[in-house]
Order: C-alpha cells, then structure tokens, then sequence
C-alpha cells in the first residue's frame, strides 16, 4: 500500500490533543468539530454516509473486540466462534473488517477500499446488515487523505474515557444526526425529529411493554427514546417489539444502523417501501404507536385507495395525507392501543376535503385522548407550527379529552431553534398522568379537560387554546386610568416622532425631483 502525507494542520493537532474529562456532549461536539474540519468540500448529506458509516463500524468493532479479549483471557480458545458473540447480540467482525485493520490502513491510498471490503465482509457475516451498510469509501472524489484523517480521529480518542461504548456511540451517532438535520435543512425531515419532541411522546406514552410501531421511521428515533426510556426506568428492554418502515432506502438504512448500535432488534421490513401502498405489517396491532409523519403531504395517492379498510372515519383529501396517517395508526391499534404522534395545526381546524367530518368522526368515537400544541421553532427543517396528538383505544377518562397550551415553554439554543428542556417534559408528562388518574386541576391559559359535549359545541375544532382559556395576568397595581395616561402620553410621543420623520423624507425625496404632496 503506498503512504500518503496527513495534513498537520492546528486544527487537526488541537482535535487530536483535546481530551473531554466527561461523558457530556463535549465528545459528540468533538468528534463533529473534527469531521467538519477534514470534511472539504463534500457536501452534507454525501458526507452523512461517510461520518454515521465509520461511526458504526467503530461501534461494532470495540464491541466486538472487547469480548474477543475477554475470550482470550479465558483461554478455552473460543475467540473465533461465532455463537460466543450472537448469544450477547454482539456483530462478528471478520479479521479484515477490525478496526486494527482499518487503522493500519488509514495513512494509505487504498484506504476507501478497505473500508469498502470491511463493510462487505461484515454484511456477509451478518444478515441483518445486507444491504445496509455504506460500501462507497473508495470512490475517487472522497479525498483519501481527509477519510484517513477522519479513521485516525476515531482510533485517536479513547472511548472508554468517556463513557461505555455502546452508549457514547450511540450518542454520537445521534448528536450527528442532529447535525447534519440543521445542515440539510428542510431534506432533514424525512429522517430526523427533534429530541425533545420524541422523548414528550415517550415520557407520556410509556411504552415499557408490548409492541412499538413507527409507520414513518425516520433515522429510527422514536425506538431509541422508547429503549432509553426503558432502561432509564428499570425496565427490560426485549419486553418490546420494535415494528416500523419508511420509504427513502437512504433512511431506512440509516435507521437499520441507529438500532444495531442500540442493540435494539427491529423489524423494519425487508426493504424501504411506501406504507400506503406496501404495508409491510398488515396484520400488526400496535400497543404504542410513535410517529412524526410528512406533514401536509399532497400527491400521496389518494385516488387509488378510495376504498382502503383503513379509512374508517372518512376518505382522507387527495391534498393532504395528515388524515390518512392518522387513520392508517388507529388501524394498527391493539385493543388498548395508544397513539402519539406529531401533526401541523392545520389538523386540528381543517374543514377542507373533508377533514372536519374525519376529525368529528374521530372525536365522537372517543379516541382522542390528549392534543398539545406545540411551541414555535422546534425543527430545523420548518417553522410549520405542530401539535402533538395523543388517541387511545380504552381511555382512561372516558368521553374527556385533555388540552395542553404549550406554546410558551421552550428554551432557544440558538437564534432559530428551541428545545424543550428537561423540566418542560416532566412537566408535560405529570399534566397528562395527572388527567389520567382523575386529579387534574385545570390552568388558565395551560390545560384543561373537556367533554365531547364542549367539543362538539365547538365545531370539532381541537385547538387547546379554545379551551384552556387566557392566562390569569398579575396585577401590577398601576390604576387603569392612570395607565391609560401614561401610555397614551407614549403613543402621542411616538406620533411626533413619526411626523417628523415623515417631514424629513418628504424634504429628501423633493431634494432629488421626488416630491410628495
């Protein structure tokens, strides 16, 4: 193999020095900064397979080889069975696919290619991984030297340090996914939900035993909150069955990759496909079902499923799937099946294509349980303002749906984006526990229950803040009338102000032959 020079940039010798002393999103950062630096000029969503690719092939291996030493070390000469490691869910990698392998080759011209043979011969050890992983390291306009300096980045920073590997991994994996969702932009949106958003369904939903479905899985998001949830709980995580599918083969591969990392088994289908058309579950009853779908998608194929079984309460518009999503997950219900699921506000008040009557069919049949609305900025790829739809089988309170005004919560972490913080969803979750158990105490301006009596009175419209009512505002003891002199007494100041601005771009305009009368 022929060595090829590594640049000795500051950048790269900073990345490589710098140490994290936690297990905090410093690392994930780390590893991000480092990849934009080696990155050139290859575009986001090129280098997305690149980046998550070798992400994964690091995770396998350290898994793989930490048990490798541990079957050494017990001298029975059991390294090389294939059985030892699929008894603990962990991938066999062959010899050439080792990350000691890719290391060694990492200063090389022929680098790409081993990646490319490693991911191969790991596919062929692997059935669940055939035709997944990314094989596309050696073509000729991936800068050798830059994929090099990348392998060198992942062999350089000692994992253990921060953390276990499977989870900091895993955690890597997914701050990327973040990033490369605020880097791509609207395109972002058919592979990643925001965090925040997926761990409110979760925090509400609860999904500790039974059957999980994602119709429209993204990157696979909403399984990983659901493990997480799990473990962060005490709980067993093979008490769940993972069910999903989603049409882009680019996110359905990415999705395969996010829940091996998680050691999460899932059935995804055999290959990526359209759910309306293809069901790949047909005869699946969810216990929870988590999905944030296209939103207001228009050309779904409405005119060849007028009469599809799943439209029970009413033929979706051919202009707008929101419905037919909708209705597609209350078909997979289980009999105490419940739904979480994203959908922009104009679900909650459409009347075109008859989206009123399906929304009022739906109420009627005492599904809905819980809607949210949403605060602003939460994606990166939309300011579509969303809610949050919660349906149930068997309702705890029946005939009653719960109403949450969450549209002030939220913290901004940047100029354009906002996050539900920590407090937010507990919050969000012990509103919606507390409506269960029968003990909620209604908020102006926050939550409420209504019947279906008041909704009905209300046209079928579920927007909250048509029944949560306005926040009680604090008496700042200032008189009225005296208020009303003070603000007066601005606004005529304001007046002044803008007449003399107007007098003066009058005067400038008539200066250059533009007069205004």
């Amino acid at each position: 193999m022929k060595e090829i020079p590594f640049l000795s940039s500051k950048d790269t010798q900073e990345i490589y020095m710098a140490k994290s002393t936690s297990s905090t999103i410093g690392f994930e950062k780390q590893i991000w900064d480092a990849a934009c630096v080696l990155r050139g000029n290859i575009d986001a969503s090129e280098y997305k397979s690149v980046v998550l690719g070798l992400i994964f092939l690091k995770y396998i291996s350290d898994r793989f080889e930490a048990k490798y030493d541990e079957l050494v070390a017990e001298g029975d000469g059991f390294e090389e069975d294939r059985d030892e490691y699929l008894a603990e869910k962990i991938f066999f990698v062959p010899e050439n696919a080792r990350w000691s392998v890719i290391a060694g080759a990492a200063r090389t011209e022929e680098i790409g290619s081993v990646i490319d043979e490693a991911m191969r011969s790991i596919e062929k050890e692997n059935k669940r991984l055939k035709d997944i992983l990314p094989k596309n390291f050696a073509r000729p306009e991936l800068d050798k030297r830059r994929l090099g300096e990348v392998v060198d980045l992942f062999t350089n920073i000692q994992m253990v340090e921060h953390g276990d590997s499977k989870d900091i991994l895993g955690r890597t994996y997914e701050y990327c996914l973040s990033k490369f969702a605020e880097q791509e932009g609207k395109l972002a949106g058919e592979f990643y939900t925001p965090s925040c958003i997926v761990r409110t369904l979760v925090e509400i939903l609860q999904p500790y035993d039974g059957r999980v479905y994602d119709p429209c899985c993204g990157s696979g998001g909403m399984f990983v909150q659901s493990a997480k949830f799990i473990e962060n709980h005490g709980g067993n995580i093979n008490r769940i069955s993972v069910f999903g599918q989603d049409s882009n083969p680019t996110t359905w591969k990415m999705a395969q990759m996010n829940l091996a990392i998680r050691g999460i088994e899932a059935d995804l289908g055999k290959f990526n496909a359209d759910t309306f058309f293809n069901d790949c579950h047909p005869q699946l009853k969810a216990d929870f079902i988590m999905a944030n779908p296209p939103f207001n998608m228009s050309g779904w194929g409405q005119d060849k499923l007028l009469d599809d079984v799943r439209w029970q309460y009413g033929t979706p518009p051919a202009g707008n799937a929101n419905f037919a999503w909708l209705q597609h997950m209350i078909w997979h219900l289980s009999p105490n099946g419940r739904i979480g699921m994203v959908l922009a506000n104009g679900s909650l008040s459409s009347q075109s294509g008859g989206e009123g009557d399906i929304r009022k069919n739906i109420v009627n049949a005492d599904l809905v349980d819980c809607i949210i609305a949403m605060p602003a900025q939460l994606f990166y790829t939309t300011q579509i303002p969303v809610s949050l739809w919660f349906l149930a089988r068997n309702k705890k309170q029946k005939g009653k749906t719960l109403f949450i005004d969450a549209r002030k919560m939220g913290t901004m972490v940047t100029r354009k984006l906002r996050e539900l913080t920590d407090a937010d969803i507990q919050k969000l979750a012990e509103t919606y526990t507390a409506f269960a158990e029968g003990r909620l105490e209604p908020i102006k301006g926050f939550c409420c229950a209504a019947d279906t009596d008041t909704i009905a009175q209300n046209d079928y419209i579920l927007t909250p803040g048509r029944y949560v009512g306005i926040e009680e505002q604090e008496d700042d003891g200032e008189a009225f009338e005296d208020k009303m002199r003070r603000l007066t007494g601005e606004l005529s100041v304001l007046f002044e102000q803008s007449h003399q601005l107007e007098v003066q771009i009058k005067k400038q305009l008539g200066a250059i032959g533009y007069d205004i009368l």
